[in-house]
C-alpha cells in the first residue's frame, strides 16, 4: 500500500463553509418549506415550523437578548458559516460554546478539514496520521500544531499587555486576528458579540495556555485565566436583560450554562433547542424545554420547542428563513 496515495486519496474532498451568499440565496425556499413544514401536519415537520416561528419571534423582541448555545463539533462542519452568519447578521447577542470551538475556528481558518466516512478504518487513519470527527476528517497537521502555534504567538502579544484575560477576552482576541469570513470568533468580534466558553481549558486551545505558561513561567511570562471574570459578565448581561431568548445546538455545557444564568431572572422567555439526545437517561442534553420549566429555567409562558434532530440538517433551514424578508416567514 502506497501510503501517500492513500491519504491523498482520503483527503481530496475539503469541508466547505455555508456563507452568507449561499443562505439569502436560499432564504425564500426555507420560507416557503416553513410553510409546508407545518402543514403537513404531523411528526418532526412541525417541530421544524415552529422553531423557525419561535426563532422569528425572539429575534423580532427588540427587548430580548438572544444567546446562541452551539457545540464545538458543529464548527468541524461547513455549518460553521451559517453561525458566523446569524453573528454577522445581527441576529445574535450572545454566544455560549465549548472550548472545542476555538481549536475548529482557528484550525480551519489556517488550514483544512476534508469530507470522510463513519465506516472509515480507525487504525488505518491513525497510520496516516489523520484524526476522524465523525464523517469528518483531520489531518493531525491541520489541527494541534495550527493552533498551538497561533495560540503561542497570541499570547506572547497579550502577556506584555497584561497578564489576566477572561475567556471571552480571549475569543475576542483570536477573532480578531483571524482574517477568515465564515469564522464564528471574526465575526463576533466584528460585531461585538461576547463568546462565553466556561470549559475553555477542554480543547488544544486550552492546553496551548498551558504550555505557553510552562515554557514561559521560568522568564514570569504567564497568562492566567479569568473564568469567574467571565461569570460577572454574563450575570450582568443576563440581568440587565428585559427578556431571554436561546437558540441551543447540541447540549452539555454550552447548553446548560445559558439555561442556568436564565434561572437568576425568570428564566428563558424563548427557546429553540435542536438536538439528537434523548430524554429517556436523563441527560442534560436530551432534556427537552419544557424539563427547564421545572428548575426555573424557562419560564411555564415561554414559547418554546424541541427539534430532535440533527443540526446540520435543520438550522441551515432556520436561518435561512431568518435572513430572508421577514414578510414571507409563516
Amino acid at each position: 500500500m502506497n501510503v501517500g496515495s492513500v491519504r491523498e486519496t482520503l483527503l481530496s474532498n475539503r469541508v466547505e463553509d455555508v456563507d452568507l451568499a449561499q443562505l439569502r440565496e436560499i432564504s425564500f425556499c426555507a420560507a416557503k418549506l416553513a410553510v409546508m413544514y407545518s402543514r403537513i401536519g404531523g411528526f418532526s415537520a412541525r417541530y421544524v415550523s415552529k422553531a423557525i416561528e419561535v426563532a422569528k419571534e425572539m429575534i423580532a423582541d427588540d427587548d430580548c437578548t438572544v444567546f446562541l448555545a452551539f457545540t464545538a463539533n458543529l464548527v468541524a462542519t461547513g455549518l460553521r458559516g451559517v453561525l458566523a452568519a446569524t453573528i454577522d447578521e445581527g441576529l445574535i447577542d450572545a454566544v455560549v460554546t465549548t472550548g472545542g470551538t476555538f481549536d475548529h475556528d482557528i484550525a480551519r481558518s489556517l488550514s483544512c478539514y476534508y469530507v470522510g466516512e463513519f465506516e472509515l478504518d480507525d487504525s488505518m487513519l491513525w497510520e496516516l496520521e489523520v484524526h476522524r470527527l465523525g464523517n469528518v476528517l483531520v489531518p493531525k497537521e491541520s489541527y494541534g500544531p495550527v493552533v498551538e502555534e497561533f495560540t503561542h504567538k497570541m499570547l506572547e502579544e497579550l502577556v506584555a499587555r497584561k497578564s489576566r484575560w477572561t475567556p471571552s477576552e480571549l475569543a475576542r482576541e483570536v477573532g480578531l486576528r483571524l482574517k477568515d469570513g465564515t469564522s464564528i470568533l471574526a465575526a463576533a468580534a466584528r460585531k461585538g458579540v461576547p463568546v462565553f466558553s466556561p470549559g475553555i481549558v477542554d480543547s488544544a486551545f486550552g492546553t496551548a495556555v498551558f504550555t505557553f505558561n510552562e515554557v514561559g513561567r521560568s522568564r514570569g511570562c504567564e497568562i492566567q485565566l479569568d473564568v469567574l471574570g467571565d461569570m460577572s459578565t454574563i450575570a450582568n448581561l443576563v440581568m440587565d436583560s428585559e427578556r431571554l431568548g436561546a437558540i441551543v445546538l447540541g447540549g452539555g455545557i454550552s447548553k446548560h450554562h445559558v439555561i442556568w444564568w436564565a434561572q437568576f431572572k425568570g428564566g428563558l422567555d424563548y427557546a429553540v433547542y435542536i438536538t439528537t439526545a434523548t430524554e429517556f437517561d436523563g441527560s442534560l442534553s436530551g432534556a427537552r424545554t419544557r424539563e427547564a420549566i421545572s428548575w426555573g429555567k424557562m419560564k411555564p409562558s415561554a414559547k418554546h420547542v424541541t427539534v430532535p434532530a440533527d443540526a446540520t440538517l435543520i438550522f441551515p433551514i432556520v436561518a435561512a428563513a431568518l435572513l430572508g424578508d421577514q414578510h414571507e416567514l409563516l
